[in-house]
C-alpha cells in the first residue's frame, strides 16, 4: 500500500494542523508563567468535552485498532467486551471514585497512596508506574505505530519510530496536558471519523446495491459465529474470552484498574473544572466507547468476506484499508496517526507528571513552579529517547507484543486494584495490608501460571483479586492501624450525582443490556 500525493497532503495538513493548534490552546495571558498546575493539570479547568474526547484518545491507539480489529477477524464480536465493560467501569469511575480523588485534590495516583498508606507504597506504586509507562506502553506504542506507518507507507520502520516518537513530544512539549487535552476533540473527531468511513465502505462493498445495511445483515448471515458475545467452552478462543466470567469475573478487575486508578487516563479527570465537570467527561467517554466496537472490531469480521486467506489476523485492518479511495485513504491514515500520536503524547505527559511530583518535587517545601515545569520538559524528552532506543530490543522479536503487554500488566492489576478499593472505602486498612496485596498479586500470579497454565488468563486476574483481597484485609487486621498516616478525607464526600450524569448513566446501562441481549 502506497499513500498518493492527495493522500500524502491529507496527513501532512493534519500533522501541521495539530501542532498549531496545541502550541495556541497552550498559550498563557500575557505576564503569566505556566506552573506545575498548568503544565499537568492543565490549570484544573477542562471542560467536560475536553475529558471525555482525551480519554479515548489516550486509550485508543495503533495496537487497539490494529489489534482489536485481528480479534474481530479471529474471534469475532466477543472482542467487544473489552470496550462495552468499560462504558460501565467509566460509570463507576464518575460515581464513586472522582468524588474522593477531587475533594482530596489529587494531583497523582502515587500522591494519593501516599496520604491513604504513607510513604513506601507511593515510591514502591511509582517506580512501578515510570517502568510500565516507559518500557512497556511507549516502547508497544512507538513499535506497533511504526509497523502500521511502515505498512500504509512504506517509511523504514525504524525512521517512521523516530517520527513519531519526535511529534508526539514535540507538540504537547510546550503545553503540557492543555496541549494533550484541548486538541484530542481533533483527534477523536478524527478518529470516529475515518472509523466510520472504513466501515461504511466495507459493509458496502459486501452489501452492493443493498448498501451498508445489506452489508452488515449479510456478513451476519454468512458468519453468525462471529456475532456472538458469550463464547462456549468449545470455542477454540475460549481461553482468550471465557465465556461468562468475562462479564463477570476478572474483566471487571482490569477494567477498574485501567479506568480508575491508571495515571494517564484519570489524570483527565482530575484536571476538571470542578466534579460536575468530571462526571460529564467520564459518561461521555463512556457513550464513544459503545461506539468503539463499531470502529475498531467490525472492519475485522467485515475482513472475513473480503479478506478469508489471511496469513495472520493482525492483517486485517491493513488490509481493509487498501480497499479505499485516493483521498479516503489519507483521511483514515491520518485518523490512525491520530490514535497513535494522541495516546503516545498522553503517555508522555504522564512520565513527566509522576516523576517530577512524586520523586523531584516530594520534599521539596516551596519549589520554584517554573523549574517543576522545566524538569517535567527535561523527563519527557528522555522518557521519549529511552522508548526509542528501547523499543526494538524490547518488541522487536515478538510477533503478538500486544499479547505480552496484557500478560505482564496482569500480574499487578488484581493488587493495584485492591489497593485502592480498600482505600477508598475501608478506614482499617494500612500500609502493611497494601503492600502485602502489591506484592502478593505479582507472586500469586506467577504461581497461579506455573501451577494451572490451563486456567484463561482473565479468570486468573479475578481469582489473584480475590486472593489479595483476603490477604490485604488479613495483614490489616493482623497489624497495628496507623491513622495518622491516613489523611484521606471520606467522610463528608458527597456521592450524589446530578440529573444529567443518572439520565446519561441510565442510557448507557440500558443499549449496553440491549446489545448483550441481541448478540448473546
Amino acid at each position: 500500500m502506497k499513500l498518493s500525493v492527495l493522500d500524502a497532503a491529507i496527513v501532512l495538513a493534519y500533522l501541521a494542523g495539530v501542532f498549531v493548534l496545541a502550541q495556541w490552546v497552550s498559550r498563557e495571558k500575557a505576564g503569566h508563567a505556566k506552573d506545575a498546575k498548568d503544565y499537568f493539570l492543565a490549570g484544573k479547568a477542562l471542560p467536560w468535552w475536553a475529558i471525555g474526547a482525551s480519554l479515548i484518545a489516550a486509550n485508543i491507539s495503533a495496537e487497539q485498532i490494529i489489534g482489536m480489529s485481528g480479534s474481530g477477524y479471529a474471534i469475532g464480536l466477543a472482542i467487544a467486551s473489552y470496550e462495552w465493560m468499560a462504558a460501565a467501569t467509566l460509570l463507576i469511575v464518575g460515581k464513586w471514585f472522582l468524588p474522593v480523588f477531587l475533594r482530596n485534590g489529587i494531583y497523582t495516583m502515587p500522591q494519593f497512596l501516599e496520604q491513604r498508606y504513607g510513604g513506601r507504597i507511593r515510591t514502591l506504586m511509582a517506580v512501578f508506574w515510570l517502568g510500565l509507562y516507559v518500557f512497556v506502553n511507549l516502547t508497544s506504542i512507538l513499535w506497533l505505530g511504526a509497523i502500521a506507518v511502515n505498512q500504509v507507507t512504506g517509511i523504514d520502520q525504524m525512521l517512521a519510530l523516530v517520527l513519531i516518537g519526535a511529534f508526539a513530544l514535540a507538540y504537547q512539549l510546550y503545553g503540557g496536558l492543555k496541549a494533550v487535552a484541548l486538541t484530542d476533540i481533533v483527534q477523536v473527531s478524527l478518529l470516529v471519523l475515518g472509523g466510520l468511513l472504513v466501515v461504511a465502505l466495507t459493509l458496502g462493498r459486501i452489501g452492493g446495491d443493498g448498501g451498508v445495511v445489506a452489508g452488515f445483515k449479510s456478513l451476519w448471515t454468512a458468519h453468525p459465529e462471529h456475532f456472538h458475545m458469550i463464547l462456549g467452552k468449545d470455542n477454540p478462543f475460549y481461553k482468550d474470552l471465557p465465556g461468562l466470567s468475562v462479564i463477570l469475573g476478572g474483566m471487571w478487575i482490569m477494567n477498574i484498574s485501567y479506568w480508575g486508578f491508571n495515571q494517564y487516563i484519570i489524570q483527565r479527570a482530575l484536571a476538571a473544572k470542578n466534579i460536575g465537570e468530571a462526571q460529564k467527561g467520564v459518561l461521555f467517554a463512556a457513550f464513544l466507547k459503545l461506539l468503539m466496537p463499531v470502529i475498531v472490531v467490525l472492519p475485522g469480521i467485515a475482513a472475513v468476506v473480503l479478506a478469508p486467506t489471511l496469513a495472520k489476523p493482525d492483517q486485517a485492518y491493513p488490509t481493509m484499508m487498501r480497499l479505499l479511495p485516493t483521498g479516503i485513504l489519507g483521511l483514515v491514515f491520518a485518523a490512525l496517526v491520530a490514535a497513535i500520536v494522541a495516546s503516545l503524547a498522553s503517555k508522555i505527559n504522564s512520565v513527566a507528571t509522576i516523576f517530577t511530583l512524586d520523586f523531584y518535587a516530594k520534599g521539596r517545601k516551596g519549589q520554584d513552579q517554573q523549574k517543576l515545569v522545566r524538569v517535567g520538559r527535561i523527563t519527557a524528552i528522555v522518557a521519549v529517547v529511552i522508548g526509542i532506543l528501547s523499543a526494538k530490543p524490547l518488541l522487536g522479536s515478538f510477533d503478538q507484543a500486544f499479547q505480552y503487554i496484557q500478560e505482564y500488566t496482569g500480574f499487578f492489576t488484581p493488587g493495584i486494584v485492591v489497593i485502592f478499593m480498600l482505600g477508598l472505602f475501608w478506614k482499617r486498612a494500612n500500609e502493611a495490608g497494601a503492600l502485602a496485596a502489591a506484592i502478593g498479586s505479582f507472586v500469586l500470579s506467577i504461581v497461579l501460571k506455573l501451577a494451572w497454565p490451563a486456567l484463561p488468563f482473565i479468570d486468573r486476574v479475578g481469582l489473584v483479586f480475590l486472593l489479595a483481597l483476603a490477604l490485604a484485609i488479613g495483614v490489616s487486621l493482623t497489624t497495628k492501624p496507623a491513622p495518622e498516616k491516613d489523611i484521606i478525607r471520606t467522610d463528608d464526600v458527597d456521592y450524589r450525582t446530578k440529573r444529567t450524569f443518572n439520565i446519561g448513566a441510565i442510557a448507557v446501562l440500558a443499549i449496553l443490556t440491549a446489545l448483550y441481549a441481541v448478540f448473546w
